[in-house]
């Protein structure tokens, strides 16, 4: 793999505990749709973001995982996407800067998923991210509960 992704995930359970100042973050519509996922984690997908499209591979589980993404032209993306038919998520995400420098990624998902918030923290390191303490509208961490993978939302929809 190219590169390495740090990232924790918590859900949000209640919107209304969201900080006003979250939601009026920047944000961008997300469509994201799986070509393939190995039973060690890994996983190939395309995703279409405000105009924009990649093609992205990880690998792994857990909080730290390899990636490795390409730029697709539109045409790449329309070509792959009907691969994806019965494998994908719909979400809105917000950007939300923290004053140390990092960025919470709030995603609410739209269509079978609709109601369900998560949010995600990416990280430099691992113990950048052990010594990271979650805001008080996280709930329940979930980085290492497999039903929340984003591949799994897209497979197997919203867990009970």
């Amino acid at each position: 793999m190219a590169a390495v992704e740090v990232e924790r995930k918590w859900l949000v359970a209640d919107s209304e505990a969201i900080p006003a100042q979250a939601l009026a973050a920047p944000a961008a519509t997300i469509e994201q749709g799986y070509l393939t996922l190995a039973a060690d984690g890994g996983e190939t997908r395309v995703r279409r973001r405000d105009g924009s499209f990649t093609l992205t591979v990880k690998s792994g589980r857990g909080m730290v995982r390899g990636e490795a993404e390409i730029e697709l032209s539109a045409q790449q993306f329309e070509r792959l996407w009907p691969a994806t038919e019965g494998a994908r998520v719909q979400k809105r995400r917000h950007a939300i800067p923290l004053p140390d420098g990092l960025l919470i990624e709030l995603d609410i998902y739209a269509g079978t998923l609709c109601g369900l918030i998560v949010a995600e923290v990416e990280f430099t390191d691992a113990s950048a991210a052990e010594r990271f303490v979650a805001p008080a509208w996280f709930t329940r961490e979930v980085t290492d509960d497999d039903a929340y993978k984003n591949r799994s939302l897209a497979t197997g929809g919203r867990p009970a």
